[in-house]
């Protein structure tokens, strides 16, 4: 991009100021800073003032009821897991991951699919993702492809523990990197903010994201060429999760639905998840802070909690679905944050206070556009304990000690009792389940 085109586009949204040290940069930075005016798009900046304008709109979520979730067992469970089976070996299965963002939280400077988890081996939160989708490859003689969404800030990293790693046993060829989109930081008053005199303050539009990126990289056309037809969608920091389970998929298919969600029940009545709700004929995803606390402990007959699941993010997604969603404008989220921002001297300033926005999509925001939705419960202990947190809750060891309980409960199934006290880990290829571990010997690592 040329200084003119950028002055050009820049002047369609108002933010000329944008360049206004650019003389006084070296030849790099004038070209670093050009290369991301070019990634601006100045829809993008109009939408985000529009959102500006609007602030965060109170949404009222009083007259909202609880969707019925399904319970799979007995014939409907052995209906569901023929219909998971039969889509996977047909290969209309493929595995999205959200995966852009960076272990700080944790203490780690890398992505967080790099942090290591393994009880026994150290292996990366990827090894247990990747070598899951190999076992159901496997299992059912049909690739599963896997897209993988990373951020700018991570992409190369990412792509080098997979190379590293030997794509975890992945054909190289059913492995999809693409990155999310970045949009640009803004001041109250609707000003893009640079953060150095030659550079743009930027941060990832959240997971919602994702749509705009799997049309842009061509991942969705890629999807359509192979003839996917559900898109199982999970979080990069869960390594419980059952990627493509089969009684998952096929509810999905039976159900006929367009987006369909796991949920748990809630660990206690404020517990921080999203938890959808029935408005009309609509479905909609409210935020823990959006509901009263009459509706976090309002009880049902039974003394059951009435809005009992939330949802930990496990989707699975009609691939038509997407394709139509992602020509469609998402809502922006606002996040009021400190930004370091140049003063008119050039000089960086860091805020003591927040003073400006960044902005995020949300990709259950597109859960009330889908004609069909449907809604399944599963054991929190067996397939969610996310790595969120350096201690405590949600934690690597918590999450460790989930992965130990999960596997000694195989074992215990095929007939072998270990020590909690011992380390175990199984490598999803060697075995998926208990019935896995019977077929193979119960051949296990551990010390």
């Amino acid at each position: 991009m040329t200084i003119q085109e950028a002055e050009k586009k820049l002047k369609l949204c108002g933010q000329e100021h944008v360049l206004r040290f650019f003389k006084k940069l070296g030849k790099k930075e004038q070209a670093a800073l050009l290369g991301q005016v070019a990634t601006i798009e100045p829809k993008n900046v109009k939408a985000c003032q529009t959102a500006l304008k609007a602030g965060v709109e109170a949404v009222d979520n009083s007259k909202g009821t609880a969707p019925k979730v399904s319970v799979l067992k007995g014939k409907a469970l052995k209906e569901a897991i023929a219909a998971g089976e039969a889509e996977l070996k047909a290969g209309r299965v493929a595995a999205l991951l959200v995966a852009g963002g960076q272990g700080s939280r944790l203490g780690y400077d890398g992505p967080k699919g790099c942090y290591s988890i393994g009880p026994v081996t150290g292996a990366p939160l990827f090894y247990f993702h990747a070598r899951k989708i190999l076992a159901r490859s496997n299992r059912y003689g049909k690739p599963i492809p896997f897209y993988v969404m990373t951020s700018e800030a991570n992409n190369a990293a990412t792509v080098k523990c997979f190379e590293d790693n030997n794509y975890f046993g992945l054909d190289k060829k059913d492995v999809f990197f693409f990155t999310q989109g970045m949009w640009p930081g803004m001041t109250k008053e609707g000003k893009i903010i640079l953060d150095a005199p030659g550079h743009v303050f930027m941060s990832p539009d959240g997971h919602g994201g994702l749509l705009a990126a799997l049309k842009k990289s061509g991942a969705l056309a890629d999807m359509k060429k192979r003839g996917i037809k559900s898109v199982f969608f999970f979080q990069v920091d869960n390594p419980l999760v059952e990627i493509a389970d089969p009684a998952f998929i096929g509810y999905h298919v039976n159900m006929k639905s367009e987006y369909s969600l796991k949920l748990c029940a809630k660990r206690d009545p404020f517990e921080k998840v999203g938890m959808p709700m029935k408005f009309g004929d609509k479905y909609r995803m409210v935020e823990y802070s959006e509901m009263t606390e009459e509706q976090c402990t309002r009880k049902t007959k039974s003394g059951e909690l009435y809005f009992k699941y939330g949802s930990p993010a496990i989707h699975v997604f009609d691939r038509a679905f997407l394709d139509r969603e992602a020509s469609r404008p998402m809502p922006l989220h606002l996040a009021f944050k400190k930004i370091p921002v140049v003063d008119d001297s050039g000089k960086t300033v860091k805020s003591a206070e927040p003073n400006g926005y960044k902005f995020e999509k949300f990709i259950f925001d597109i859960l009330p556009n889908a004609k069909t939705a449907a809604f399944l419960a599963f054991e929190q202990k067996d397939e969610f304990s996310p790595v969120k947190n350096a201690e405590g809750n949600d934690s690597p060891a918590t999450c460790k000690a989930d992965m130990q309980e999960k596997w000694a409960k195989w074992l215990a199934e095929a007939g072998v009792l270990v020590s909690r006290d011992m380390a175990i880990e199984i490598d999803p290829v060697y075995a998926l389940d208990a019935a896995d571990l019977k077929a193979n010997g119960l051949c296990l690592g551990a010390e």
